[in-house]
Parts: structure tokens; C-alpha cells; sequence
């Protein structure tokens, strides 16, 4: 490399992201509420906190089971909170779709849809995107622990995909998502990593 020219890793913001842990939403397979990891995910959570990165800036959503996962990591960022899931908030996946089919099935296909009266998935992306913005040009390393959600989100805006492809991408508890941004773009670098904490294999919705 030429003498003078700047070193990429000292332009580049890095980002890994990492899900909470499990909750009793995530055993159930139900829409989350603000509710605490269950004791797996604080056992879970724990012997990851020793052989986390360095980081120069850590990052957690507002809902308690990342702030219970991230424990130290005391800087909460309202744009990566979880989706609102209104009415079916709590409820089990399987139940609504057996009682609110149409809605179920309006839902999964069209990103604008929001039949429980919350938070559409496209709305979602675009406050993913403005936190993404933010970062962009701030050439550091980042830890930031938030909820499935937002990292699918985080996924599809870094590689352009379409806001159709949000439910193609799976996230278990603990897993780790690292994206790279440089000039303007994101990349994806890893996703849906394990942690090397257990093999938790609960699918998140």
C-alpha cells in the first residue's frame, strides 16, 4: 500500500450485531412482549460476557431482554427497539394464524401491512435504516444487542434486498450478525453466526 494512503480498517464501521437471549416468547414461538430472558438465556448471556470484542461503542435496544442480555452495555438506541406487534402481542404464532388467517397471510406477504395495528415491517426497515445512516461514517466497532427483527431488517437494507425477502431470514438467540460500512455502503460480512455459548437453535419470529 502506498505511503500516506489511509488504512481501510481505520474508514470502515463495523457492526455486530447480536440477538438476545432466549425468552418464553421464543419457546413459545409468540409475538414478543417486553419481557426477560428466561435462566438458559442469562446462563447463555453470562459466558458470552467474558469473550465479547473490543468495542467503541456498545449498543443495546430498550426492551428488557436486551438490556438484561447486554447487562454492562448501558446505551439504549430507540431506533433498534423490537417491532410493535399491537394487538397480537404475547400471542403464539400458531394461534393467530388459526383465528386471523387472512390478516396472518396479508401480513407475511405485504411489507406495508399491518393488520394487528402496529408496526409494518416496512416502517421497521426505514427507522433500521436511519440508525444505519448514523453509523455509517463513523469508522469504529460497534457491539449492538437487539432483537431478530431489526438484524433481518439490518440484512436486507445492507445487501439491497427486497423488504419481501424480511421473513427468509432466520435468527436464533445469541447468534451474531456482523455487517462492514464504507463510501457510502454496507456490507455483509457473516450472519446468523452461533455463538460459541450453546447451541440454541430456537427459531425467533
Amino acid at each position: 500500500m502506498p505511503t500516506g494512503q489511509p488504512r481501510q480498517s481505520a474508514m470502515t464501521a463495523r457492526l455486530i450485531l447480536i440477538c438476545h437471549a432466549s425468552t418464553e416468547a421464543v419457546r413459545k414461538s409468540a409475538f414478543p412482549v417486553d419481557e426477560p430472558i428466561d435462566d438458559r438465556g442469562r446462563k447463555e448471556a453470562e459466558d458470552l460476557a467474558g469473550r465479547l470484542p473490543h468495542a467503541d461503542q456498545c449498543w443495546t435496544s430498550p426492551e428488557l431482554c436486551a438490556r438484561q442480555t447486554a447487562e454492562a452495555l448501558r446505551s439504549p438506541q430507540p431506533l433498534l427497539r423490537d417491532c410493535d406487534y399491537g394487538a397480537w402481542r404475547g400471542r403464539a404464532f400458531d394461534d393467530v394464524a388459526a383465528r386471523e388467517p387472512q390478516a396472518i397471510a396479508a401480513w407475511l406477504r405485504d411489507p406495508a401491512a399491518a393488520p394487528h395495528g402496529g408496526e409494518s415491517i416496512s416502517k421497521l426497515i426505514q427507522r433500521v435504516a436511519q440508525w444505519l445512516d448514523s453509523e455509517e461514517d463513523r469508522h469504529r466497532q460497534s457491539i449492538v444487542l437487539t432483537h431478530p427483527d431489526s438484524i433481518r431488517a439490518a440484512i436486507v437494507l445492507a445487501i439491497d434486498l427486497s423488504p419481501r425477502s424480511f421473513w427468509r431470514i432466520d435468527g436464533a438467540a445469541l447468534s451474531w450478525t456482523r455487517l462492514s460500512g464504507n463510501q457510502g455502503r454496507w456490507n455483509l460480512v457473516s450472519a446468523g453466526c452461533p455463538a460459541a455459548v450453546g447451541n440454541q437453535t430456537n427459531r425467533i419470529r
